[in-house]
């Protein structure tokens, strides 16, 4: 004749939310098939289902409230005298069958559903009755995967062909967004069990590259070109993730001029691509008699100060 309410340690007021909440706690921690070597902890088990019951019927809840009847359902005695009939029926152990009152069993499955992996349906011998289903049969553990893909490759999002651990070999396909750190998951991939067969969890490592270099969904080079080619401006060939294109450099460029190719960066997660941003490095050689010569002309003409406006 336990009080429901603090056998599942709520307040008279709890909603019904708060006593799930409290039902989910104990009865992951009491559930037989954590205590097999408890009998005490079954026993609980049952006792805390009994509150659970009770209190998430409203009909009963209102009736235990009002004193009309006791923690276990029966028929409150004003006097002193027992009570009628119509107790609840106890048991304890793996064989747990919840009993309900007139409305029969009550529907226990979104509360079991996530503490032991989920109840399978239907009666069967052995684990809990039909109230519950079978004891889950476990399920097989996942396997850990490390994949490194080429830089190009996670910017073109290429399928990647791996081999398992069972020796059977998948094309797997990259998501948009790809990036070191990010993880697949392979559903029945793992290790196989009588439960069904765990997943396999592959983790991706983007590798670096000689000349690429990400900067978030972006991809940025630094070009090389010829002295003439920044003072008289040219067409030359850039490199991008897909294939080369013809790049137009502006008659006069200065080095660390950057210029933006739209939609040749990496796919983006919500839809759409980067941008490739190529810096433009004017490459001036070494020991060039020539040029030196002119420069040396040149400088003597030129006047003003490019770095006047750093106040230097």
């Amino acid at each position: 004749m336990a009080d429901p309410y603090k056998t599942l340690g709520v307040a008279r007021d709890a909603s019904e939310a708060d006593i799930k909440k409290a039902y989910r706690k104990l009865a992951k921690e009491l559930h037989p098939d954590r205590n097999k070597d408890n009998p005490k902890a079954s026993e609980r088990f049952s006792t805390v289902t009994g509150a659970y019951d009770l209190l998430t019927d409203k009909e009963k809840r209102g009736r235990f409230d009002r004193g009309e009847i006791d923690g276990d359902g029966n028929p409150a005695a004003p006097f002193g005298h027992g009570g009628g009939g119509g107790g609840r029926p106890q048991s304890s152990g793996a064989g747990f069958r919840s009993q309900g009152f007139g409305g029969g069993e009550p529907d226990m499955s979104d509360i079991f559903e996530g503490l032991f992996g989920g109840a399978q349906r239907g009666g069967g011998g052995g684990g809990f009755a039909s109230g519950f289903g079978r004891r889950p049969q476990p399920r097989g553990a996942d396997i850990a995967y490390s994949l490194q893909v080429p830089f190009v490759d996670a910017a073109m999002l290429s399928a990647q062909r791996v081999t398992l651990g069972d020796g059977k070999t998948i094309d797997l396909k990259l998501p948009a967004g790809v990036e070191t750190g990010t993880q697949m998951k392979l559903a029945g991939k793992g290790e196989p069990a009588p439960g069904g067969a765990g997943d396999a969890i592959v983790t991706i490592e983007v590798l670096p590259h000689r000349f690429f270099v990400r900067d978030g969904d972006d991809v940025r080079v630094d070009l090389p070109i010829t002295l003439g080619e920044a003072v008289l401006g040219a067409s030359v060939k850039a490199p991008t993730v897909e294939k080369p294109v013809m790049l137009t450099v502006p008659r006069g460029t200065s080095s660390g001029r950057t210029l933006r190719l739209k939609g040749k960066g990496f796919h983006k997660k919500g839809g759409g691509r980067g941008d490739q941003l190529i810096t433009l490095m004017v490459n001036v050689p070494a020991d060039d008699a020539a040029l030196t010569a002119f420069v040396e002309h040149w400088a003597v003409e030129q006047a003003g100060n490019p770095r006047a406006a750093m106040g230097v």
